[in-house]
């Protein structure tokens, strides 16, 4: 009997404390998104200016959020400087354009906008990779997922990359979403 209950403890411990790193709470997309520059049709340009007028204005309204998104790019940086990559300079356009798309997970948590349209049709001059985050609550954290996951990794991996912008918003419930957005 004592050793059920001893068992129990350390069961119900080790679920909190995973719980509590935001470890277990957080999720991520099956697979980031990507397109290639090659490919992309540039004599169409998609610009969602009513949102990203929005987010520009409400982005940077929680100091808390845009410092988290800020230690991530940093992160993300000391990652690529160990690899022999080139670290990522900061994009005003790409981190209006993850605002917008941070908002928009919240109802839908895909590459798909809530429109139906590509998650690169927010900005598409400057959008052409992404990684999706739910319910990290820290930069740490999310950047831990997302380099432990295959497609997640190989966008913050990817060479040709020059450009990054990173938006975390939080729902009145408490929960942090994320968007990570990739330009040349």
């Amino acid at each position: 009997m004592k050793r059920k209950v001893l068992a129990l403890v350390l069961a119900v411990t080790c679920a909190m404390s995973l719980t509590a790193c935001g470890k277990a709470a957080g999720e991520l997309p099956s697979d980031a998104a990507s397109r290639s520059i090659e490919d992309a049709d540039t004599s169409v340009v998609y610009f969602d200016e009513e949102a990203v007028a929005l987010a520009g204005e409400l982005a940077g309204s929680n100091e808390a959020l845009l410092a988290a998104a800020q230690e991530a790019v940093t992160e993300v940086n000391e990652i690529r400087s160990e690899s022999g990559l080139g670290e990522l300079e900061w994009n005003g356009q790409l981190a209006d354009a993850a605002y917008v798309r941070a908002q928009e997970i919240v109802g839908t948590f895909s590459h798909t906008r809530p429109d139906g349209s590509e998650w690169w049709t927010v900005d598409s001059t400057v959008m052409y990779g992404e990684n999706l985050a739910k319910n990290y609550n820290t930069s740490s954290a999310v950047v831990d997922a997302w380099m432990a996951s295959p497609t997640h990794q190989a966008n913050i991996m990817k060479a040709d990359y020059e450009t990054i912008g990173i938006a975390v918003y939080q729902t009145e419930a408490g929960n942090w979403y994320w968007a990570q957005e990739f330009g040349y």
